[in-house]
């Protein structure tokens, strides 16, 4: 009969432990950042209701940050990407996954209109193609740490 290998503790645990962060990032509600300045008119859409952002407001993926003519937000994501998000802008959240342990995950968000300046996070500094920005004219992978983007109407 053949034996099996041996139990290896530490490697069940690293794979629980993968296991575990993956469907927690992956399940909705889970916070992927922060809003930590708004000014103006910032509003946070999510399932189909919309609520002012405020400093300190969490985000989830799916979430859509929309400015107006005077507003401007401030975010940090959980990898520490910092966006800035101008007036008359509209950003889609699309996709966030980060593993704070190997740096390893996955970035992708969708302006619509308006701007956006970018310093990117542990995301794109371990995987630059894990980081994404589209806009209706293209999508722009990620190849440095700081970047603009301008969506006119």
């Amino acid at each position: 009969m053949p034996t099996l290998p041996a139990f290896r503790p530490r490697l069940a645990r690293a794979c629980l432990a993968a296991a575990l962060l993956a469907c927690a990032t992956a399940v909705p509600g889970a916070e992927i950042g922060q809003v930590k300045t708004a000014s103006g008119d910032v509003m946070i859409e999510r399932a189909g209701a919309s609520m002012p952002a405020k400093a300190g407001a969490r985000l989830e993926a799916a979430d859509i940050v929309r400015t107006g003519a005077n507003g401007a937000a401030g975010i940090t994501m959980s990898d520490s990407s910092l966006l800035s998000v101008g007036p008359n802008s509209v950003l889609a959240l699309d996709t966030f996954s980060f593993d704070a342990t190997t740096h390893q995950g996955r970035f992708d968000a969708t302006l619509s209109k308006g701007s956006l300046a970018v310093v990117s996070g542990k995301i794109a500094k371990q995987s630059p193609e894990s980081m994404k920005v589209r806009t209706p004219a293209s999508v722009l992978g990620v190849r440095g740490t700081e970047f603009v983007v301008q969506v006119d109407d």
